[in-house]
């Protein structure tokens, strides 16, 4: 099944006309979140037998990319559902399986701490055997705007690094901190949450299992889509700079400025970083659903790549572009702010040349 027609109509008709708007005022793109949800695609990964579409990492990865290159907020609260979704489709509940595919259940993940911060992997946060939950998370994209929470905490009681719970979002005893107010990803409403005797809906897998279920779930599926977010804002970076740079004129040469030799140059080197980024994102893809056996180290280095190529690549288009990429209203420096974000986000790029440097090496991720 072809998710593009419904995906570039969507994004024609409801995610680019509000994109500038969303970034301009930090407000959350529900109008695009609605739309996804009524065409089906909420539950693009949601098996056919509970009324999802039942496709997988390669058409989830179409459409983040997609719609990154229009709104990155809006690719960034999909790439978190997505996530969450692999959780909840593996582990959660049926009738919210059910609720996913339908699009009436946005989900999202609350993996970090405020005091383990980026280590997702050491939560601090506690829970009883019955699922009663304390914690300070510290980024929640959908914060507030999520229907349930795919929530980490301790083991209540095996041993082990982690326990997994699907919490509703309006669970007695969450408080939704401050609007985020930040650089970039404006409204994808990350903001802290803070859970104080919070009755979880359900245990999501065994206890104790957590941190097994968010690298062989989670991590795979988390990295492909951020991955993929980084690839769709260079290639509307790439898009909005080729326009303008065979527009532009010298009319005192009565020439464009992609006719200029370092014009063209960095021209190409955009194109040519941003296209191995792209081949190796597909490949951790094509890894990943095969099985291959580099399957785990594609999956790492995608993100780390990707995400540092965007930076790399948006750099490029604010030098050609000039003073005209500084203006809002052309969209280059918004996709600068917006792709900061991958190389600090759980697992940051430090930290995956960390991991990939340890696997080439034959050494443990962690320890």
């Amino acid at each position: 099944m072809s998710t593009v027609p419904v995906l570039d109509e969507i994004v024609a008709t409801v995610v680019g006309p509000a994109a500038a708007d969303v970034d301009a005022t930090g407000a959350y793109p529900r109008a695009a979140v609605t739309a996804l949800a009524e065409h089906g695609l909420l539950g693009l990964m949601s098996a056919p037998e509970v009324g999802g579409m039942g496709l997988g990492l390669d058409e989830a990865a179409q459409v983040i990319r997609r719609l990154a290159a229009s709104c990155g907020s809006t690719a960034m609260v999909v790439c978190m559902h997505y996530c969450a979704a692999a959780v909840i489709e593996q582990h959660g509940p049926e009738e919210v399986r059910r609720a996913i595919a339908a699009g009436t259940h946005l989900s999202t993940l609350a993996f970090s701490e405020t005091g383990s911060r980026s280590h997702f992997w050491a939560p601090l946060s506690t829970a009883t055997a019955d699922g009663v939950l304390d914690a300070s998370k510290s980024w929640v994209t959908s914060a507030g705007e999520a229907d349930s929470y795919v929530w980490t905490s301790r083991p209540a009681v095996t041993p082990g690094a982690a326990t997994l719970w699907l919490v509703p979002a309006d669970a007695a005893g969450l408080k939704v901190g401050a609007p985020f107010d930040g650089l970039g990803l404006r409204g994808n409403a990350s903001s802290p949450v803070l859970a104080t005797g919070v009755q979880s809906t359900a245990r999501l897998g065994d206890d104790g299992a957590g941190l097994d279920i968010a690298l062989g779930v989670v991590l795979p599926v988390f990295q492909v889509l951020n991955a993929s977010c980084s690839l769709g804002l260079m290639d509307a970076a790439i898009a909005k700079t080729l326009a303008h740079a065979t527009t532009a004129r010298l009319e005192h040469l009565d020439q464009t400025l992609a006719e200029q030799p370092v014009v063209r140059q960095h021209l190409a080197e955009m194109k040519n970083r941003a296209d191995a980024a792209s081949v190796l994102v597909d490949d951790a893809v094509a890894a990943l659903t095969t099985g291959r056996e580099d399957a785990p180290l594609r999956m790492l280095q995608s993100k780390a790549v990707a995400g540092d190529t965007a930076l790399a690549v948006l750099d490029i288009a604010m030098r050609v572009g000039g003073g005209a990429a500084f203006r809002k209203d052309i969209g280059i420096e918004r996709h600068l702010r917006d792709a900061r974000a991958a190389v600090v986000m759980a697992p940051t790029s430090d930290a995956l040349r960390d991991f990939v440097g340890r696997a080439i090496s034959g050494l443990p991720l962690f320890g």
